[in-house]
């Protein structure tokens, strides 16, 4: 059974050593949805809501929050990211702002927290942008999709 790698035998916090590994081509994926009233949907897609362009907006925050992970997640390495992309799409049948963002690398350890934070942040302000109108708004379904990389190879969700 695999152990957690961010306690030492002392049971502290500890940052991983990664300093032996390896430097490969590292990305990840994450997605997530922002689930809301429909009116709140419709606003977003006409463009009506008063703090500006919803999506602009979400899509610059997740881009930021990628690069800022190591500052909010205290065992998180900082990383040189090459890449990072967050697309937002609106889903009428839904009621859902969808999330998607991926990172991309090449160095020593991975980019799963970069990309889960990138839709984490974007998702947040969307509610933020929304909340005015739509207080009953839910972020839903956070996760990895995909990881490329490192020892343990590629994961993909099912």
């Amino acid at each position: 059974m695999a152990e957690f790698t961010h306690i030492d035998a002392d049971g502290n916090a500890v940052m991983v050593d990664v300093g032996a590994k390896q430097a490969t081509e590292r990305t990840a994926t994450a997605k997530g949805s922002v689930i809301m009233n429909p009116e709140t949907l419709a606003m977003i897609m006409q463009g009506g809501v008063k703090k500006g362009d919803v999506l602009a907006v979400a899509q610059l925050a997740g881009i930021m929050a990628a690069k800022r992970t190591p500052d909010l997640i205290p065992l998180c390495h900082p990383l040189a990211l090459t890449a990072v992309e967050v697309k937002l799409t609106c889903d009428p049948n839904r009621n859902a702002v969808d999330i998607k963002a991926s990172c991309k690398l090449t160095g020593k350890t991975g980019v799963e927290m970069e990309a889960l934070t990138a839709v984490s942040v974007a998702a947040l302000t969307v509610y933020d942008m929304c909340k005015a109108v739509d207080r009953g708004m839910r972020i839903e379904d956070v996760r990895l999709v995909h990881k490329s990389g490192g020892k343990s190879g590629t994961y993909e969700a099912g």
